[in-house]
């Protein structure tokens, strides 16, 4: 049973329903952790590019991605989460920490349940993924340190912040300083934070490996939407060996 950790809002649709459309096609069960228990729901402008400048149409979420999210918001188990402060690691085979640049991604990212929940897993050794975003709250909870790992690279955060910035002000930009910078200090001078390439390939199901995943024990970490799929495989992987 893998436990998603999502945010009241605002999270990438991608780097949600991706993994859960992996993962359910494998046979695992999944379950959803909000912080009242409510149905989290993701960011309409990444999912649907209403507001989207012509020159950053390429953040929008691509067809296979917006219909395995329409699947997965109609499902049972997504209607019905538990809470970040009821949810305990030890109850699950694996913990994700999906991602996305929206504000109201900040409630989660700074969330000590959140926290909570990474800590225990990580003491455990318990099969995690983080992806974007999704690696603050692991880095801010302090199991990163001298680790492996990648995230939202600089780079890329930039360039979505630069693209939208004058039609968006703002969304894309989810703290002062970015993903990249925040990890990069907290992993320590004993961590490594990969970058991958500079042209990152799109993953899904006609080239499932085409995304970049950093693994670093039980930890599974990646970039941005077009590694889900990918991460998601790497951890179907992890928990066979388990």
């Amino acid at each position: 049973m893998i436990l998603i950790i999502l945010p009241e809002f605002d999270y990438d649709p991608t780097e949600v329903a991706l993994p859960w459309l992996v993962w359910t096609e494998a046979g695992h069960k999944v379950t959803f952790a909000t912080e009242r228990g409510q149905p989290s729901y993701a960011d309409p402008i990444t999912l649907t590019g209403e507001g989207l400048p012509l020159l950053a149409a390429s953040l929008k979420t691509r067809a296979e991605a917006e219909q395995a999210y329409a699947r997965m918001i109609a499902s049972a188990e997504f209607l019905g989460p538990i809470t970040w402060a009821k949810a305990r690691a030890k109850y699950f085979d694996a913990l994700h920490f999906p991602g996305g640049h929206a504000p109201g991604m900040r409630g989660y990212c700074e969330s000590e349940e959140v926290f909570r929940l990474a800590r225990e897993a990580f003491a455990a050794n318990q099969p995690v993924s983080a992806i974007c975003h999704g690696v603050l709250p692991l880095a801010r909870a302090g199991v990163l340190k001298g680790r492996r790992t990648t995230a939202l690279t600089h780079i890329q955060e930039e360039i979505a912040v630069r693209l939208t910035n004058r039609a968006l002000s703002g969304h894309y930009r989810t703290y002062p300083v970015s993903v990249e910078t925040e990890v990069r200090q907290r992993i320590g001078k004993a961590g490594t934070f990969e970058r991958g390439g500079l042209f990152p390939r799109y993953a899904g199901r006609k080239n499932p490996e085409a995304g970049f995943v950093v693994q670093d024990g039980n930890y599974l970490s990646a970039r941005w939407p077009g590694d889900a799929w990918t991460l998601a495989l790497r951890l179907n992987e992890v928990l066979a060996q388990s």
